[in-house]
Protein backbone atom coordinates (compact mmCIF):
# COMPACT_ATOMS: atom_id res chain seq x y z
CA UNK A 1 0.00 0.00 0.00
CA UNK A 2 2.67 2.62 1.09
CA UNK A 3 4.73 1.96 -2.65
CA UNK A 4 1.05 2.57 -4.26
CA UNK A 5 0.77 6.25 -2.41
CA UNK A 6 4.34 7.05 -3.10
CA UNK A 7 3.92 6.08 -7.00
CA UNK A 8 1.12 7.76 -7.13
CA UNK A 9 2.27 10.71 -5.54
CA UNK A 10 5.18 10.81 -7.60
CA UNK A 11 3.01 10.51 -10.99
CA UNK A 12 0.99 13.35 -9.70
CA UNK A 13 3.50 15.74 -10.03
CA UNK A 14 2.36 15.42 -13.97
CA UNK A 15 -0.87 17.60 -13.43
CA UNK A 16 1.63 20.96 -12.93
CA UNK A 17 3.03 20.40 -16.70
CA UNK A 18 -0.36 22.27 -17.67
CA UNK A 19 -0.39 24.52 -15.06
CA UNK A 20 3.49 25.51 -16.82
CA UNK A 21 1.94 24.52 -20.38
CA UNK A 22 -0.61 27.57 -19.23
CA UNK A 23 2.13 29.94 -18.66
CA UNK A 24 3.38 30.09 -21.80
CA UNK A 25 -0.08 30.95 -23.36
CA UNK A 26 0.08 34.30 -21.04
CA UNK A 27 4.05 34.57 -22.31
CA UNK A 28 2.31 34.59 -25.74
CA UNK A 29 -0.64 37.08 -24.25
CA UNK A 30 1.84 39.74 -22.63
CA UNK A 31 3.63 39.38 -26.75
CA UNK A 32 0.08 40.25 -28.30
CA UNK A 33 -0.10 43.14 -25.56
CA UNK A 34 3.46 44.68 -26.03
CA UNK A 35 3.08 45.21 -29.84
CA UNK A 36 -0.19 46.44 -29.05
CA UNK A 37 0.79 49.02 -26.96
CA UNK A 38 3.51 49.87 -29.93
CA UNK A 39 1.09 49.40 -32.47
CA UNK A 40 -1.00 52.52 -30.87
CA UNK A 41 1.79 54.56 -30.63
CA UNK A 42 3.20 54.51 -33.93
CA UNK A 43 1.01 57.07 -35.41
CA UNK A 44 0.91 59.44 -33.18
CA UNK A 45 4.95 59.64 -32.36
CA UNK A 46 5.98 62.61 -33.79
CA UNK A 47 3.00 64.39 -31.45
CA UNK A 48 3.36 62.44 -28.84
CA UNK A 49 4.95 64.23 -25.48
CA UNK A 50 7.77 63.13 -24.07
CA UNK A 51 6.63 61.57 -20.93
CA UNK A 52 4.36 59.72 -22.44
CA UNK A 53 6.79 58.24 -23.94
CA UNK A 54 8.63 57.62 -21.42
CA UNK A 55 5.18 56.12 -19.54
CA UNK A 56 5.25 53.99 -22.83
CA UNK A 57 8.92 52.62 -22.54
CA UNK A 58 8.19 51.96 -18.54
CA UNK A 59 5.36 49.81 -19.40
CA UNK A 60 7.33 48.12 -22.34
CA UNK A 61 9.66 47.27 -19.60
CA UNK A 62 7.48 46.10 -17.41
CA UNK A 63 5.55 43.90 -19.78
CA UNK A 64 9.04 42.26 -20.81
CA UNK A 65 10.23 41.64 -16.95
CA UNK A 66 6.53 40.00 -16.64
CA UNK A 67 7.46 37.90 -19.71
CA UNK A 68 11.46 37.06 -18.60
CA UNK A 69 9.59 36.07 -15.22
CA UNK A 70 6.78 33.32 -16.53
CA UNK A 71 9.50 32.12 -18.19
CA UNK A 72 11.86 31.59 -15.80
CA UNK A 73 8.67 30.39 -13.70
CA UNK A 74 7.93 28.05 -16.28
CA UNK A 75 10.84 26.11 -17.30
CA UNK A 76 13.06 25.91 -14.03
CA UNK A 77 9.79 25.11 -12.15
CA UNK A 78 8.97 22.43 -15.27
CA UNK A 79 12.87 21.19 -14.92
CA UNK A 80 12.73 21.49 -10.79
CA UNK A 81 9.13 19.55 -10.31
CA UNK A 82 8.25 17.76 -13.33
CA UNK A 83 10.58 16.47 -16.27
CA UNK A 84 14.09 17.67 -16.95
CA UNK A 85 13.61 19.53 -20.27
CA UNK A 86 15.27 17.22 -23.38
CA UNK A 87 15.73 19.90 -25.44
CA UNK A 88 17.21 18.49 -28.81
CA UNK A 89 19.59 19.93 -30.81
CA UNK A 90 18.62 23.40 -30.03
CA UNK A 91 20.84 25.50 -27.39
CA UNK A 92 19.88 25.33 -23.76
CA UNK A 93 19.97 28.42 -21.48
CA UNK A 94 22.97 29.25 -19.44
CA UNK A 95 20.57 29.38 -15.89
CA UNK A 96 18.30 25.93 -17.11
CA UNK A 97 18.96 23.45 -14.59
CA UNK A 98 20.77 25.52 -12.53
CA UNK A 99 18.20 27.16 -10.03
CA UNK A 100 16.73 25.11 -8.03
CA UNK A 101 13.37 25.65 -5.73
CA UNK A 102 14.98 27.84 -3.68
CA UNK A 103 17.05 29.91 -6.38
CA UNK A 104 13.81 29.93 -8.05
CA UNK A 105 11.98 31.44 -5.13
CA UNK A 106 14.63 34.51 -4.76
CA UNK A 107 14.68 35.29 -8.57
CA UNK A 108 11.13 35.91 -8.01
CA UNK A 109 10.88 37.84 -5.32
CA UNK A 110 13.89 39.87 -6.96
CA UNK A 111 11.85 40.17 -10.47
CA UNK A 112 8.75 41.20 -8.44
CA UNK A 113 11.35 44.29 -6.53
CA UNK A 114 12.27 44.95 -10.45
CA UNK A 115 8.76 45.05 -11.49
CA UNK A 116 7.32 46.46 -8.66
CA UNK A 117 10.23 49.40 -9.28
CA UNK A 118 9.04 50.17 -12.61
CA UNK A 119 5.45 50.58 -11.51
CA UNK A 120 6.33 52.84 -8.78
CA UNK A 121 8.75 54.93 -11.16
CA UNK A 122 5.89 55.31 -13.68
CA UNK A 123 3.62 56.41 -10.77
CA UNK A 124 6.06 58.91 -10.02
CA UNK A 125 6.69 59.90 -13.43
CA UNK A 126 3.12 60.58 -13.62
CA UNK A 127 2.47 62.00 -10.04
CA UNK A 128 0.30 65.00 -11.02
CA UNK A 129 -2.06 63.35 -11.74
CA UNK A 130 -1.83 60.09 -8.80
CA UNK A 131 -3.62 61.47 -5.36
CA UNK A 132 -0.61 61.94 -2.73
CA UNK A 133 -2.99 58.88 -0.47
CA UNK A 134 -2.08 56.46 -3.52
CA UNK A 135 1.52 57.51 -4.02
CA UNK A 136 2.09 56.49 -0.53
CA UNK A 137 0.32 53.33 -0.62
CA UNK A 138 2.63 52.48 -3.66
CA UNK A 139 5.42 52.98 -2.07
CA UNK A 140 4.61 51.11 1.25
CA UNK A 141 3.69 48.09 -1.02
CA UNK A 142 7.39 48.90 -3.02
CA UNK A 143 8.91 48.61 0.17
CA UNK A 144 6.88 45.62 1.43
CA UNK A 145 8.34 43.42 -1.92
CA UNK A 146 11.66 44.58 -1.10
CA UNK A 147 11.89 43.85 2.50
CA UNK A 148 10.56 40.69 1.45
CA UNK A 149 12.85 39.39 -1.12
CA UNK A 150 15.85 40.61 1.20
CA UNK A 151 14.26 38.50 3.63
CA UNK A 152 13.43 35.58 1.71
CA UNK A 153 17.35 36.04 0.24
CA UNK A 154 18.55 36.14 4.20
CA UNK A 155 16.85 32.86 5.20
CA UNK A 156 18.26 31.32 2.21
CA UNK A 157 21.49 32.50 2.72
CA UNK A 158 21.44 31.03 6.41
CA UNK A 159 19.36 27.69 5.68
CA UNK A 160 22.20 27.11 2.92
CA UNK A 161 25.49 28.08 5.79
CA UNK A 162 23.55 24.87 8.27
CA UNK A 163 23.78 22.72 5.49
CA UNK A 164 27.28 22.73 4.70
Amino acid sequence: MERFVENLMYSLRWLLAPIYLGLSIAVMLLGVKFFQELYHVIPVIFTTPEVDLILLTLTLIDIALVGGLLVMVMLSGYENFVSTLDIGGSEKLAWLGKIDSGGLKNKVAASIVAISSIHLLKVFMNADNVPVEKIKWYVLIHLTFVGSAFAMGYLDKLTRKADD
